[in-house]
């Protein structure tokens, strides 16, 4: 691999800015596909299926945002960005799953038919692990994907959070200790 390009504070600062916006508009946009796509249109679809097929997707995108991190000049910068894709990427397949979930059996949780925000705003406290009761799981089609979100977000936070610091980690390696000496200089 060559050696890494060495920024000036100013022009890392541009870089790190440029992720964030990066960061704010990929998720914006995950948010707003969220609320416009033709969901109703899953509806024949099993939602264990669907949901599998997206998890799957979100491995595929893991993994890609993976070797990008690692391969990029500033794999902390890349990996905010490829942060902020992936989690609200996680959260936005479950809330789905809720909210087909609910359009197929009401019965499904203690409310009425879970909106998209409904199904958003139980999804993330269902993450955030606060689960103010409001809205509760009631069949056992509808528990059992709550739990499965729930082990799942247990490995997010702690094997997906560890593997993406060691692609910083193996991007900052790959790049020699060079690099970090004259930043260190430039600093």
């Amino acid at each position: 691999m060559t050696a890494a390009a060495v920024f000036t504070p100013a022009q890392r600062r541009r870089r790190i800015v440029r992720g964030l916006l990066h960061a704010m508009v990929a998720t914006a946009l995950l948010t707003a596909l969220y609320f416009t796509l033709p969901l109703d249109r899953l509806n024949s679809v099993p939602v264990g299926v669907s949901l599998s097929v997206a998890l799957l997707v979100l491995l595929g995108v893991s993994i890609w945002q993976i070797r990008a991190i690692t391969r990029n000049a500033h794999p902390g910068v890349r990996a905010i960005e490829a942060l902020a894709t992936t989690g609200p990427l996680f959260l936005l397949l479950f809330a789905v799953s809720y909210f087909l979930l609910a359009q197929d059996d009401p019965a499904n949780f203690n409310t009425h038919t879970l909106t998209r925000t409904d199904a958003l705003y139980f999804t993330v406290t269902v993450f955030a692990t606060v689960g103010f009761g409001d809205i509760t799981a009631t069949s056992q089609v509808a528990r059992r994907l709550v739990t499965g979100q729930m082990i799942l977000d247990l490995l997010v936070l702690g094997l997906g959070v560890r593997v993406f610091v060691g692609a910083v980690q193996r991007g900052r390696q790959q790049q020699g200790p060079d690099r970090d000496a004259a930043d260190a200089d430039r600093s």
